[in-house]
């Protein structure tokens, strides 16, 4: 049985959200605050954790952060809280979704349901694959699951490192956004989400890219994102020595 942690306030949606899901085979434990998620969170080891954003004692913003340092399943924030800067301050701390209130609990199902396929595809691809992808400094291994620039240890999480397997896969192709999402999130792109651009953008830092004009993963307008294959023939940029040598 499928563990999650619910961390909402809001005692009739809390209730109502627990028990659809127990009814749908998962193991809830329910929080009504923010004040003893990371604790219980690093205890049970759930495989999802549901998070509100507006919690008492500590917010979802705050407890997705501090969770991430040894939490590695999935996060999702259901919350009220629909801006566009709302939106990607989650997803740029680390959330796998971000679900807006009210929704339809078979939507949320399916959502969590996308995430777990995306989590349980991740795992079987590092378990069984050998692929190995080198262009010029740049190496990814999909068996150890571990990406390095002139030997360098770039450290990524689960869909960093699957974003950019999917992108140097494809090496010297632009992908679509389209596409990415589809992949990536696990439906269909609805031409407002922006968890693509803000992963690309993540990746990009991550990469030593430069933000403003990169050239590692490049835009290519009206096409979409492509991995740059001649990019990575050079030696790595020249900040990447400090942080190398701490």
């Amino acid at each position: 049985m499928k563990k999650i942690v619910l961390v909402e306030d809001d005692p009739r949606l809390a209730h109502l959200v627990k028990s659809f899901l127990q009814q749908h085979g998962f193991d809830v434990t329910l929080l009504q605050s923010g004040e003893m998620a990371v604790q219980t969170i690093k205890s049970i080891n759930p495989d999802l954790v549901i998070l509100d954003i507006m919690l008492p004692n500590k917010d979802g913003y705050t407890i997705c952060r501090e969770i991430k340092g040894f939490y590695t399943n999935p996060v999702i924030f259901l919350t009220a809280k629909d801006s566009p800067i709302d939106h990607v301050m989650g997803l740029e701390i680390g959330a796998d979704d971000y679900i807006i209130k009210p929704v339809d609990p078979h939507v949320l199902l399916a959502r969590i349901h996308a995430v777990q396929r995306r989590n349980q595809t991740s795992s079987t691809d590092s378990a069984g694959s050998t692929k190995e992808l080198a262009f010029g400094v740049f190496n990814i291994n999909q068996l150890s699951r571990t990406v390095t620039i002139d030997n360098f240890a770039i450290d990524l999480t689960s869909h960093e490192f699957e974003l950019l397997w999917l992108l140097a896969s494809n090496a010297g192709q632009p992908l679509s956004r389209e596409h990415i999402h589809q992949v990536m999130i696990g439906r269909e792109y609805d031409g407002l989400d922006r968890t693509v651009d803000v992963r690309v953008s993540r990746l990009r830092k991550k990469l030593f890219d430069d933000t403003k004009q990169p050239m590692r993963i490049v835009t290519v307008w009206g096409k979409g994102y492509m991995f740059s294959p001649s990019a990575w023939q050079t030696q790595y940029l020249p900040h990447m020595t400090k942080n190398a040598a701490g």
